[in-house]
Formats: C-alpha cells, sequence, structure tokens
C-alpha cells in the first residue's frame, strides 16, 4: 500500500492548524482548514501526487509564510505569484563526476522568494538583492537566501498559489483561489491599514480586494527579469516606499 493512501486528511489538517498556533494565526485561519474547502485542496494534491505529479513546497512547508510571521507584528504583506517549482538541487562533486543530492526539499520554502531549502540564491532573488543594494543599502547587502527575516519582522510573504506542480509553473492557482479570497477577505476586513506588494501581474490580480489604495505598491515580478536576461530589474524603488508607509501606519523600521 502506497503511503499516500495511508494519509488520513483530519490528522493533516489538525498537524497544520496546532503549527499556526504559536505565531497566532492559527485561530485565524481555522474555520477555512477545518473546512470542506480545505478537504478539497488536500484531496487533489494528494490524488496528483498518487499520479506522479508531486507539488513544491512539501506539505509541512505550506503555510510557513504564517508560521513565521507573527500575527501581532503583522503590517506587511508581499504577494507574488506561485513558488519555486524546482525539485531538490543535485550537483556532480566529488573525483567519481557521481551526482550527489544536496537538499532532499525542492527550492521553495514556503515563504514567496525564499529558497532556504538549498541555500543557494535563485535569479528572481538575485534581481531583488541588487536592487536593494541599488535603493536601499548602498554599501552593502547581505545575501542571506532565508527570508524568514523579513517574516519575523511582521511581513507576511504569500505566493499567489501556496503549492505548483513540480517542474511546472502556475498549475494550483485555481486549487488556492478559495483560501486567498478567506484570507484576503479576513485581512481587510480585521487588519486595516496593512502596507501591500504585488510582485507581478498575477499578485496584482488581488489588489481589487484591497478597498485602501493608498496602501498598495506594485512592481513586476523579477521573473520577467530573469527571462529577458536583463541587467537589472525595475523594482520601482518599492522597498523604499514601503518602508515609508510602515514608518508612518506604525512607526516602525523594517529591515530588508
Amino acid at each position: 500500500m502506497s503511503i499516500l493512501e495511508t494519509v488520513n486528511i483530519d490528522d493533516v489538517k489538525m498537524k497544520l492548524y496546532e503549527s499556526l498556533k504559536p505565531s497566532g494565526w492559527g485561530d485565524k485561519l481555522k474555520s477555512f482548514i477545518l473546512s470542506s474547502d480545505f478537504d478539497k485542496v488536500l484531496n487533489q494534491l494528494l490524488a496528483g501526487a498518487k499520479e506522479g505529479k508531486r507539488f513544491t513546497p512539501v506539505l509541512k512547508q505550506v503555510f510557513r509564510a504564517f508560521e513565521e510571521c507573527p500575527l501581532d507584528k503583522l503590517k506587511v504583506v508581499i504577494v507574488g505569484q506561485d513558488p519555486y517549482p524546482q525539485g531538490p538541487v543535485t550537483v556532480r562533486e566529488g573525483k567519481d563526476g557521481m551526482v550527489r543530492e544536496v537538499s532532499r526539499f525542492p527550492v521553495a520554502d514556503g515563504l514567496t522568494f525564499s529558497c532556504s531549502n538549498t541555500n543557494a540564491v535563485q535569479p528572481s532573488l538575485k534581481y531583488i538583492f541588487k536592487a536593494l543594494e541599488e535603493t536601499v543599502y548602498p554599501d552593502g547587502y547581505t545575501w542571506d537566501p532565508d527570508l524568514k527575516r523579513w517574516s519575523n519582522q511582521g511581513i507576511l510573504m504569500l505566493n499567489s498559489a501556496l503549492t505548483t506542480e513540480l517542474n511546472k509553473t502556475g498549475t494550483h492557482y485555481a486549487m488556492w483561489y478559495p483560501f486567498l479570497c478567506f484570507l484576503f477577505d479576513h485581512l481587510q476586513v480585521n487588519h486595516p491599514g496593512l502596507i501591500y506588494l504585488y510582485f507581478g501581474k498575477k499578485a496584482q490580480e488581488w489588489a481589487g480586494h484591497i478597498p485602501d489604495e493608498g496602501n498598495q505598491l506594485f512592481a513586476s515580478h523579477p521573473a520577467s527579469a530573469v527571462y529577458q536576461d536583463l541587467e537589472k530589474w525595475d523594482c520601482n524603488d518599492i522597498f523604499n516606499k514601503a518602508s515609508k508607509l510602515v514608518k508612518k501606519q506604525f512607526n516602525e523600521e523594517i529591515i530588508w
């Protein structure tokens, strides 16, 4: 019997719910996590996996954006597109030239743009770090691929789909649409004044769910610069703009 055939959906849901309690998100997301709508998401993921359509990030990291972002510090929401689709990184190493697995986890780690599982800065994140050096930190910037340091300051690091099929982009947007609707409704009702940063056209589709246009900032997705092999990505000075809004709204500093 396949391990996927032994998965208990109710157990998975409870474990995910429990993992969100320390950050304060558990009770806020409980009604969705324990709902039949989330059953559909999990059943689709598991059905796909049984057919050989593995997904990324791994299930225990799907809600990492909420685990790493304390609800009582929430002030910024970053919305990307979908997770990095690449699987575990393998390289040729040693005199024998054998291929060895460097990371047993896929590149995506549950935080948009973050890639701590492999500890290698991905092309999109390289453009982001270069933009930060040019616009915010002219004296230099540490290229740490784990962006939980942003999350821990109260930045919710979302993707427009929390998963994607391994090695394929854009495959799970419809699957996660009900959850994103639930989340944005909750945010605009219960957390007015948040600053939203949208990267790319797919992310910008969610801007209409937030009525306060004054706190919404937009930039192209850095992947567009990757695809076009551009010298630099036009970030629209989004990080400085966000920092100024955070200072104005919350009287706090953001350390990117």
